[in-house]
Protein backbone atom coordinates (compact mmCIF):
# COMPACT_ATOMS: atom_id res chain seq x y z
CA UNK A 1 0.00 0.00 0.00
CA UNK A 2 1.23 3.19 -0.90
CA UNK A 3 1.94 6.41 1.66
CA UNK A 4 0.00 8.08 -1.67
CA UNK A 5 -3.36 6.28 -0.65
CA UNK A 6 -2.83 5.83 2.72
CA UNK A 7 -2.94 10.19 2.63
CA UNK A 8 -5.73 10.25 0.13
CA UNK A 9 -8.15 7.57 2.68
CA UNK A 10 -7.06 9.82 5.27
CA UNK A 11 -6.10 6.08 7.39
CA UNK A 12 -2.68 5.52 8.41
CA UNK A 13 -3.05 1.39 8.93
CA UNK A 14 0.06 1.25 10.61
CA UNK A 15 -1.03 3.51 13.38
CA UNK A 16 -4.21 2.17 13.62
CA UNK A 17 -5.32 1.09 17.40
CA UNK A 18 -7.49 -1.88 17.38
CA UNK A 19 -10.56 1.01 18.68
CA UNK A 20 -9.89 3.19 15.92
CA UNK A 21 -9.95 0.00 13.57
CA UNK A 22 -13.59 -0.79 15.12
CA UNK A 23 -14.78 2.79 15.16
CA UNK A 24 -13.91 3.33 11.58
CA UNK A 25 -15.32 0.11 10.55
CA UNK A 26 -18.72 1.00 12.31
CA UNK A 27 -18.10 4.24 10.26
CA UNK A 28 -18.00 2.70 6.73
CA UNK A 29 -20.64 0.64 7.90
CA UNK A 30 -23.06 3.26 8.46
CA UNK A 31 -22.40 4.29 5.30
CA UNK A 32 -22.22 1.33 3.42
CA UNK A 33 -26.18 1.07 5.21
CA UNK A 34 -26.98 3.86 3.33
CA UNK A 35 -25.64 3.57 0.07
CA UNK A 36 -26.94 -0.12 -0.33
CA UNK A 37 -30.42 0.27 1.17
CA UNK A 38 -31.96 -2.60 -0.85
CA UNK A 39 -28.94 -5.33 0.46
CA UNK A 40 -30.75 -8.57 0.77
CA UNK A 41 -29.99 -12.38 -0.13
CA UNK A 42 -30.25 -12.18 -3.80
CA UNK A 43 -31.42 -16.04 -3.29
CA UNK A 44 -35.05 -16.54 -4.47
CA UNK A 45 -36.38 -18.85 -1.55
CA UNK A 46 -39.47 -19.37 0.44
CA UNK A 47 -37.81 -21.50 3.32
CA UNK A 48 -35.09 -22.95 4.59
CA UNK A 49 -34.45 -26.10 2.33
CA UNK A 50 -35.16 -24.11 -0.68
CA UNK A 51 -32.72 -21.27 0.52
CA UNK A 52 -30.10 -24.56 1.24
CA UNK A 53 -30.13 -26.01 -2.45
CA UNK A 54 -30.49 -23.24 -4.06
CA UNK A 55 -26.97 -21.95 -2.18
CA UNK A 56 -25.72 -25.75 -3.22
CA UNK A 57 -26.46 -24.76 -6.75
CA UNK A 58 -24.92 -20.95 -6.68
CA UNK A 59 -21.10 -22.04 -6.46
CA UNK A 60 -19.55 -21.54 -9.39
CA UNK A 61 -22.81 -19.79 -10.72
CA UNK A 62 -24.46 -16.39 -10.51
CA UNK A 63 -27.08 -15.80 -8.43
CA UNK A 64 -29.03 -14.99 -11.10
CA UNK A 65 -28.89 -18.24 -13.12
CA UNK A 66 -29.76 -20.02 -10.22
CA UNK A 67 -32.82 -18.19 -9.74
CA UNK A 68 -33.62 -18.92 -13.45
CA UNK A 69 -33.62 -22.37 -12.63
CA UNK A 70 -35.07 -22.98 -8.99
CA UNK A 71 -38.90 -22.30 -9.62
CA UNK A 72 -39.26 -25.71 -11.47
CA UNK A 73 -36.82 -27.38 -9.64
CA UNK A 74 -38.65 -26.57 -6.00
CA UNK A 75 -42.04 -27.43 -7.59
CA UNK A 76 -40.49 -30.75 -8.66
CA UNK A 77 -38.73 -31.21 -5.45
CA UNK A 78 -40.66 -29.96 -2.31
CA UNK A 79 -39.14 -31.83 0.65
CA UNK A 80 -36.19 -33.12 1.53
CA UNK A 81 -37.39 -36.60 1.05
CA UNK A 82 -38.15 -35.96 -3.22
CA UNK A 83 -34.32 -34.58 -3.00
CA UNK A 84 -33.20 -37.87 -0.56
CA UNK A 85 -35.19 -40.19 -3.64
CA UNK A 86 -34.82 -37.90 -7.04
CA UNK A 87 -33.76 -39.49 -10.27
CA UNK A 88 -30.25 -39.24 -10.57
CA UNK A 89 -30.46 -38.26 -14.47
CA UNK A 90 -33.59 -36.34 -14.15
CA UNK A 91 -32.37 -33.86 -11.57
CA UNK A 92 -29.01 -33.32 -13.54
CA UNK A 93 -30.66 -32.23 -16.60
CA UNK A 94 -32.98 -29.56 -14.09
CA UNK A 95 -29.92 -28.10 -12.84
CA UNK A 96 -27.26 -28.58 -15.91
CA UNK A 97 -26.90 -24.92 -16.69
CA UNK A 98 -25.35 -23.53 -13.27
CA UNK A 99 -22.48 -26.14 -13.74
CA UNK A 100 -20.90 -28.82 -11.87
CA UNK A 101 -24.21 -30.23 -12.40
CA UNK A 102 -23.24 -34.12 -11.03
CA UNK A 103 -21.54 -33.27 -8.03
CA UNK A 104 -23.97 -30.57 -7.00
CA UNK A 105 -26.38 -33.77 -7.93
CA UNK A 106 -25.07 -35.62 -5.87
CA UNK A 107 -24.84 -32.92 -2.80
CA UNK A 108 -28.48 -32.52 -2.96
CA UNK A 109 -30.08 -36.11 -2.99
CA UNK A 110 -27.16 -37.08 0.14
CA UNK A 111 -28.71 -33.40 1.56
CA UNK A 112 -32.30 -34.89 1.28
CA UNK A 113 -31.23 -38.27 2.63
CA UNK A 114 -29.25 -36.76 5.86
CA UNK A 115 -31.96 -34.55 6.45
CA UNK A 116 -34.77 -37.71 6.12
CA UNK A 117 -32.30 -39.92 7.96
CA UNK A 118 -31.03 -37.48 10.85
CA UNK A 119 -33.05 -34.48 10.94
CA UNK A 120 -36.43 -35.34 10.43
CA UNK A 121 -36.61 -34.20 7.22
CA UNK A 122 -36.49 -30.60 8.43
CA UNK A 123 -33.61 -28.48 7.82
CA UNK A 124 -31.70 -27.65 11.60
CA UNK A 125 -31.28 -24.29 12.78
CA UNK A 126 -27.79 -25.20 14.57
CA UNK A 127 -24.41 -24.10 13.11
CA UNK A 128 -22.81 -27.40 14.00
CA UNK A 129 -25.50 -28.97 12.86
CA UNK A 130 -25.79 -27.34 9.57
CA UNK A 131 -22.18 -27.73 8.56
CA UNK A 132 -22.85 -31.51 9.03
CA UNK A 133 -25.14 -32.08 6.33
CA UNK A 134 -23.68 -32.52 2.37
CA UNK A 135 -22.72 -29.50 0.11
CA UNK A 136 -23.25 -27.05 3.54
CA UNK A 137 -20.24 -25.41 4.30
CA UNK A 138 -19.93 -22.93 6.87
CA UNK A 139 -20.34 -19.81 4.59
CA UNK A 140 -23.79 -21.88 3.63
CA UNK A 141 -24.68 -22.29 7.63
CA UNK A 142 -24.87 -18.80 7.83
CA UNK A 143 -26.32 -17.64 5.00
CA UNK A 144 -29.32 -20.25 5.87
CA UNK A 145 -29.08 -19.04 9.96
CA UNK A 146 -29.30 -15.41 8.96
CA UNK A 147 -31.79 -15.43 6.15
CA UNK A 148 -34.07 -18.70 7.00
CA UNK A 149 -33.95 -18.39 10.95
CA UNK A 150 -33.18 -14.93 11.52
CA UNK A 151 -29.86 -16.40 13.53
CA UNK A 152 -27.12 -13.44 12.89
CA UNK A 153 -24.25 -14.69 11.13
CA UNK A 154 -21.76 -13.13 8.78
CA UNK A 155 -21.07 -14.67 5.53
CA UNK A 156 -17.59 -14.73 4.20
CA UNK A 157 -17.84 -15.43 0.43
CA UNK A 158 -15.19 -14.37 -1.71
CA UNK A 159 -16.58 -10.41 -2.04
CA UNK A 160 -16.88 -10.25 1.62
CA UNK A 161 -13.15 -12.10 1.81
CA UNK A 162 -11.83 -9.50 -0.50
CA UNK A 163 -13.86 -6.02 0.81
CA UNK A 164 -12.71 -6.64 4.53
CA UNK A 165 -9.00 -7.13 3.98
CA UNK A 166 -9.27 -4.20 1.08
CA UNK A 167 -10.43 -2.09 3.99
CA UNK A 168 -7.99 -3.32 6.65
CA UNK A 169 -10.66 -4.41 8.70
CA UNK A 170 -8.69 -7.29 8.99
CA UNK A 171 -5.37 -9.37 8.06
CA UNK A 172 -6.89 -12.64 8.37
CA UNK A 173 -7.32 -15.26 5.13
CA UNK A 174 -8.86 -17.87 6.77
CA UNK A 175 -12.34 -17.47 6.34
CA UNK A 176 -13.06 -18.94 9.96
CA UNK A 177 -10.64 -16.57 11.42
CA UNK A 178 -12.04 -13.42 9.05
CA UNK A 179 -15.40 -14.36 10.73
CA UNK A 180 -14.44 -14.08 14.16
CA UNK A 181 -12.54 -11.23 13.81
CA UNK A 182 -15.73 -9.34 11.58
CA UNK A 183 -17.67 -10.34 14.02
CA UNK A 184 -15.91 -9.05 17.31
CA UNK A 185 -16.01 -5.73 15.54
CA UNK A 186 -20.02 -4.91 15.11
CA UNK A 187 -23.08 -6.27 17.41
CA UNK A 188 -24.19 -9.40 16.78
CA UNK A 189 -27.80 -7.93 15.84
CA UNK A 190 -26.05 -6.20 12.60
CA UNK A 191 -23.76 -9.64 10.96
CA UNK A 192 -25.91 -10.62 8.51
CA UNK A 193 -27.29 -7.26 7.36
CA UNK A 194 -23.96 -6.31 7.19
CA UNK A 195 -22.87 -9.17 4.91
CA UNK A 196 -25.47 -8.47 2.35
CA UNK A 197 -23.93 -4.39 2.27
CA UNK A 198 -20.75 -5.88 2.19
CA UNK A 199 -21.64 -8.27 -0.83
CA UNK A 200 -23.43 -5.51 -2.28
CA UNK A 201 -20.58 -3.33 -2.38
CA UNK A 202 -18.09 -5.89 -3.88
CA UNK A 203 -20.45 -6.72 -6.50
CA UNK A 204 -21.94 -3.44 -7.32
CA UNK A 205 -18.70 -0.96 -6.95
CA UNK A 206 -15.44 -2.31 -5.32
CA UNK A 207 -14.85 -4.75 -8.17
CA UNK A 208 -11.63 -7.76 -7.33
CA UNK A 209 -9.80 -6.48 -10.44
CA UNK A 210 -10.66 -2.64 -10.83
CA UNK A 211 -12.55 -1.29 -8.02
CA UNK A 212 -14.38 2.44 -8.90
CA UNK A 213 -12.35 4.21 -6.41
CA UNK A 214 -13.34 7.27 -7.69
CA UNK A 215 -17.36 6.45 -7.36
CA UNK A 216 -16.97 5.36 -3.94
CA UNK A 217 -18.93 6.15 -0.87
CA UNK A 218 -16.19 4.90 1.34
CA UNK A 219 -13.52 6.92 -0.65
CA UNK A 220 -12.56 8.72 2.86
CA UNK A 221 -12.53 5.83 4.96
CA UNK A 222 -10.59 3.44 2.99
CA UNK A 223 -7.08 2.46 3.55
CA UNK A 224 -7.00 1.43 -0.50
CA UNK A 225 -8.33 4.16 -2.26
CA UNK A 226 -6.21 4.62 -5.33
CA UNK A 227 -6.17 0.44 -6.26
CA UNK A 228 -8.82 1.56 -9.11
CA UNK A 229 -9.54 4.74 -10.73
CA UNK A 230 -9.90 7.64 -8.82
CA UNK A 231 -10.93 10.40 -11.99
CA UNK A 232 -14.79 10.22 -11.26
CA UNK A 233 -15.70 9.70 -14.75
CA UNK A 234 -13.81 6.66 -15.27
CA UNK A 235 -15.33 4.84 -12.19
CA UNK A 236 -18.67 5.81 -12.83
CA UNK A 237 -18.23 2.87 -15.98
CA UNK A 238 -17.45 0.45 -13.44
CA UNK A 239 -20.26 0.43 -11.06
CA UNK A 240 -23.08 -2.27 -12.29
CA UNK A 241 -26.24 -2.93 -11.60
CA UNK A 242 -30.01 -1.22 -11.71
CA UNK A 243 -28.75 1.17 -8.77
CA UNK A 244 -25.80 2.52 -10.63
CA UNK A 245 -26.61 5.68 -11.48
CA UNK A 246 -28.03 6.67 -8.01
CA UNK A 247 -24.49 4.76 -6.36
CA UNK A 248 -23.30 7.60 -8.51
CA UNK A 249 -25.21 10.25 -7.22
CA UNK A 250 -24.50 8.97 -3.42
CA UNK A 251 -20.82 9.58 -4.27
CA UNK A 252 -21.23 13.33 -5.55
CA UNK A 253 -21.03 12.06 -9.17
CA UNK A 254 -22.90 13.15 -11.93
CA UNK A 255 -25.46 10.06 -12.68
CA UNK A 256 -25.15 10.94 -16.44
CA UNK A 257 -21.62 9.58 -16.57
CA UNK A 258 -23.12 6.11 -15.59
CA UNK A 259 -23.59 3.85 -19.19
CA UNK A 260 -26.53 2.34 -20.18
CA UNK A 261 -24.53 -0.35 -20.21
CA UNK A 262 -24.02 -0.24 -16.76
CA UNK A 263 -27.00 -0.15 -15.60
CA UNK A 264 -27.88 -3.31 -17.38
CA UNK A 265 -24.16 -5.18 -16.02
CA UNK A 266 -25.27 -8.39 -13.99
CA UNK A 267 -23.70 -7.82 -10.56
CA UNK A 268 -21.41 -11.15 -10.11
Amino acid sequence: MSERRRRLAGVNEQRETDLGRKRRARRMARVLAETHPDAHCELDHSGPLELAVATILSAQCTDKKVNEVTPKLFARYPTAADYAGADRAELEVMIKSTGFFRNKTDSLIKLGQALVERFDGQVPRRLDDLVTLPGIGRKTANVILGNAFDVPGITVDTHFQRLVRRWGWTAEADPVKIEHAIGALFPKRDWTLLSHQVIFHGRRVCHARTPACGACTLAKLCPSYGTGPTDGAAAAKLLKGPRAHELAERAGLDPALVPARAVAAEAP
